[in-house]
């Protein structure tokens, strides 16, 4: 009998893409049953904490305190490679005028509020769902949101702003891709299992992003109202070559992200993140 694996990830379109030669079946392993189940990000980092499923999508962010049941799988990380989260507010604001403002944030435990928290400390928060921040920013529920996702590619389109680019600033700071979010899977698997789930995953990204018009028209079904172009813009933000693999640069990232988080008191412990080789 061919071993059951749960993937979990996020129902967005360029986690679809990446995922298509997998879910389609083009792409497969005799021992391995995988089967998929798409949830929030938010959900995705809670239940990573109980440890439900086998490989799941994780913020980085979540990484930190996950990181001795997980490891990082080299392949299907989402990295802003000089954009990121962004805030937005109704009106064009200086950046400094943030401060005491409330600011619609889409979950505590994203790589987008770590971020934001080593940007500018100290920040009004309020937890919205991530596709409901646009609206309690136009609706005054809040008076800037941080977006993630498409958002990123529809923001102007719904009258909002963007104030800063965290992912911009990061790039400015580093000169490193802002790593957002990674694929985990549980060490209890074994190397074996982790070896062959992980050339899986490679496997399934490269099939993506060789047949793209495909891959891309399955991704359209979790685009949330994206027209084509836009979802194509916005999959080719967080599918691409450090996707395929984190390499050195790509790591290095993770590795900077997680050391100033705990530099600033923001992650309880310092991590070494830990890939499956």
């Amino acid at each position: 009998m061919p071993q059951r694996i749960t993937i979990a990830h996020s129902p967005d379109a360029d986690d679809a893409f990446m995922f298509y030669g997998l879910a389609s079946g083009k792409v497969g392993d005799a021992g391995l049953e995988c089967v998929h189940v798409l949830q929030d990000i938010q959900t995705l980092n809670e239940r990573a904490f109980r440890g439900e499923y086998e490989v799941t999508a994780v913020s980085f962010h979540a990484y930190a305190y996950l990181a001795e049941r997980y490891a990082l799988l080299p392949h299907g990380a989402s990295m802003g490679d000089g954009y990121g989260p962004m805030i937005v507010a109704r009106e064009p604001i200086p950046a400094e005028s943030l401060g005491g403002k409330r600011i619609a944030v889409p979950g505590k435990l994203t790589t987008a509020v770590l971020t934001l928290a080593l940007w500018r400390p100290g920040l009004d928060q309020v937890v919205v769902p991530f596709d409901q921040i646009p609206d309690a920013v136009l609706t005054g529920r809040a008076d800037a949101g941080l977006i993630i996702h498409e958002g990123q590619v529809t923001y102007r389109s719904q009258g909002l702003h963007k104030i800063v680019d965290l992912g911009e600033w990061w790039s400015a700071e580093t000169g490193l891709p802002l790593p957002l979010g990674g694929n985990v899977i549980r060490k209890d698997l074994g190397h074996d299992a982790m070896r062959r789930v992980s050339r899986l995953l490679l496997e399934s990204i490269r099939y993506g992003l060789a047949h793209r018009k495909d891959a891309l028209a399955h991704a359209m079904r979790y685009g949330r109202d994206l027209d084509v172009p836009s979802a194509d813009r916005f999959v080719g933000m967080y599918v691409n070559d450090w996707t395929l693999d984190y390499g050195p640069r790509g790591r290095e990232a993770v590795r900077l992200l997680l050391q100033r988080g705990h530099a600033a008191g923001i992650l309880p412990r310092a991590i070494e993140p830990e890939f499956v080789e």
